[in-house]
């Protein structure tokens, strides 16, 4: 059987070429038409736009640092300590050494520092402000916030201006500007808000107390020996935090006081000249609750002594007693009887129970005002 051979005719293979030709062209020209127009991130040819736009971020958030710097900087002091002595060869000596930092919220010579920074009661103190040396006139001192408000002789400063720390969220990026090691003053360190709410048990190393530091900011951002007192900016160039404590043995963990439980101290001290603190005129060591265990006592806080003709006098409390609750709350390691002191006001009425000799009672005592230190 014979086999067939059908002609190609080469007018039909040219008009089949030109028409799969002319719908590539449709396809890519409509392609290419539709992925600008929709998504023309996505057909980039290389990665240049993202490139940019992180290139970007970088010089925005760099140039953000900068502006606060420069605007903050100038209300930054460093505290130095001025220490005098007896040297039995060279004879009387005076000695400055650098021990932190603090800012001024009032033009007229007004600064917020750490009460730590300046608790020795005994010793002179001098602010130095852009280069120029300024002696500590007064210091008034608020234990239960570790915070001290220092007064020189001096006018027409740049104070800072004190943000809602309410308002912080975890991740939020701050600025830390302090006279680190007491030898670097206004180094600038960078990090964020790391935690909320933290209560860290803060020890000083040469004077050998601590005390419980409640509701703190938890911050990234280097912290260093010296910059106790210093700042705690956001971005706006605002305080929002009293930079108080670092963690040994550990990398980037500090702490800073939030500036919103601060405002009544300082608003106090704008109104009255004074900080003004309720007192209930007692000395205590604190019992804690394996001591307690251990010598069959309660938890709380031991009354070491009485002020006489003081509130705690007049309530009936006795030296050797022990308070364990104030006001409603338990006296312990994390509530503090002096913390529980500093969020009452003086003329406050608060019902406190004590432990004495195996038995409880409770009394009641009426506040007063605390002297100054």
């Amino acid at each position: 059987m014979e086999s067939k051979n059908t002609p190609f005719k080469v007018g039909a293979f040219f008009a089949i070429l030109i028409l799969v030709v002319g719908i590539s062209l449709t396809s890519g020209f409509v392609g290419s038409f539709l992925g600008n127009r929709f998504f023309p991130k996505l057909v980039s040819s290389d990665n240049g736009t993202v490139t940019e736009i992180t290139r970007q971020k970088v010089v925005d958030e760099e140039n953000a640092t900068i502006d606060v710097v420069k605007q903050v900087s100038p209300s930054v002091v460093s505290i130095v300590i001025k220490k005098t002595g007896f040297d039995f060869f060279t004879g009387p000596y005076s000695q400055e050494q650098g021990i932190g930092t603090g800012f001024i919220i009032d033009k007229d010579g007004i600064i917020l520092t750490n009460r730590h920074v300046v608790s020795d009661t005994s010793a002179d103190y001098i602010v130095v402000v852009n280069q120029q040396n300024y002696d500590v006139k007064k210091i008034f001192r608020d234990t239960a916030h570790d915070v001290a408000i220092l007064k020189i002789d001096v006018s027409n400063l740049t104070p800072v201006e004190l943000g809602d720390s309410s308002q912080l969220q975890i991740g939020q990026k701050v600025i830390a500007i302090g006279y680190a090691l007491g030898e670097f003053p206004n180094t600038v360190t960078t990090g964020v808000v790391s935690g909320l709410g933290r209560s860290v048990t803060a020890s000083s190393g040469t004077l050998g107390t601590s005390e419980v530091l409640d509701n703190v900011i938890q911050t990234d951002a280097a912290l260093n020996p010296g910059n106790s007192g210093g700042p705690l900016l956001d971005y706006s160039g605002k305080v929002i935090g009293i930079n108080v404590a670092i963690t040994s043995g550990a990398q980037n963990i500090g702490f800073a006081i939030p500036v919103s439980s601060i405002k009544p101290v300082v608003e106090d001290f704008q109104k009255y000249g004074k900080i003004i603190r309720a007192y209930l005129g007692i000395e205590y060591i604190s019992v804690s609750k394996e001591l307690a265990q251990a010598r069959n006592l309660h938890e709380g806080a031991f009354i070491s002594k009485v002020v006489a003709d003081s509130p705690a006098d007049k309530a009936g409390i006795q030296g050797s007693d022990i308070l364990y609750e104030f006001g409603g709350q338990a006296v312990d390691d994390t509530n503090t009887l002096t913390k529980l002191i500093g969020e009452k006001k003086p003329d406050d009425e608060v019902k406190i129970k004590i432990w004495r000799n195996g038995k409880t009672s409770e009394v009641t005592a009426t506040l007063g005002e605390a002297p100054e230190e």
